[in-house]
């Protein structure tokens, strides 16, 4: 395969990493990495070294304030600063694959970026794959908790509130190693403003989830740690797609591709892709 990386300009002037790994040959679609909070696109070479011998080309970036983008460590002045930046890279992609069908894979807080991307672009894209994404806000989020979110949101913004919990990522003790060590995976606390712009999300997917009509597929670990598992069949129920399908793996945790039974989640995504072209 053919690796390739760079920076394109992204919202507010900012440098946006990007990586894609292409097949040999000509593609037959292409695949969009959109990655889940504090972490980067270069841990998803499981689905890399999958899909691309199998010729799809696979795109990916680091979404600002993540990885080697540039930008506050996990923190985004609007939800729509991840969305914006997808959209221009999309169009990149699609400026070096025109015609070619296009998916958009998006996980945990990419997810949440995904499925809202959706609501304004999905015409352009074949499908979405949704893996352990974000679509509910957790029961016991009061409306007060809330607002106390808002409010130091806006009077403290970079504040720190709550971390990822590492070992909630995998039940594969190398994979959470791996986690912990990679010096591009963010360890500190969420912060305050992205905190109250996620939540914002959530509630704007919820609200606006029956435009959804594109085949979508959602996989999902029933032990999921670091979401609420309900969320996907939350998402599921409330989409319009004709074409939608909920695989929901018993045992699993948060990343279902990066866990011992990957080969058969991957497997799968693979299969449902291949109908789907």
């Amino acid at each position: 395969m053919e690796h390739r990386d760079g920076f394109f300009a992204g919202v507010r002037d900012s440098a946006i990493y990007y990586q894609c790994w292409q097949p040999e040959t000509e593609c037959k679609a292409v695949l969009i990495i959109v990655h889940g909070l504090a972490e980067h696109c270069g841990r998803y070479m499981n689905v890399v070294n999958h899909f691309v011998p199998l010729g799809y080309a696979v795109y990916g970036l680091d979404h600002i304030g993540h990885g080697k983008s540039e930008g506050t460590r996990v923190y985004v002045e609007r939800f729509t600063d991840y969305t914006d930046t997808l959209k221009l890279y999309f169009d990149l992609i699609r400026l070096e694959h025109p015609g070619k069908p296009v998916f958009l894979i998006g996980h945990s807080m990419g997810g949440l970026i995904g499925a809202v991307y959706l609501l304004e672009h999905q015409y352009e894209l074949a499908g979405a794959v949704l893996s352990g994404p974000l679509a509910k806000v957790p029961d016991n989020t009061s409306p007060a908790i809330l607002f106390v979110g808002k409010l130091l949101s806006t009077l403290l913004p970079k504040a720190g509130l709550l971390g990822v919990a590492a070992e909630g990522v995998s039940r594969d003790p190398a994979v959470v190693q791996a986690y912990v060590n990679d010096p591009l995976v963010y360890t500190g606390k969420t912060t305050a403003r992205l905190a109250a712009e996620l939540m914002g999300a959530v509630q704007r997917l919820n609200a606006q989830a029956a435009t959804i009509t594109l085949p979508l597929l959602i996989v999902q670990g029933s032990e999921d740690k670091l979401v609420d598992p309900a969320g996907a069949k939350l998402l599921y129920d409330a989409v319009s797609s004709t074409d939608k399908t909920l695989n929901v793996y018993e045992g699993l945790y948060h990343e279902v591709c990066n866990e011992p039974e990957c080969e058969q989640v991957l497997d799968e995504i693979e299969a449902w892709l291949e109908q789907r072209l």
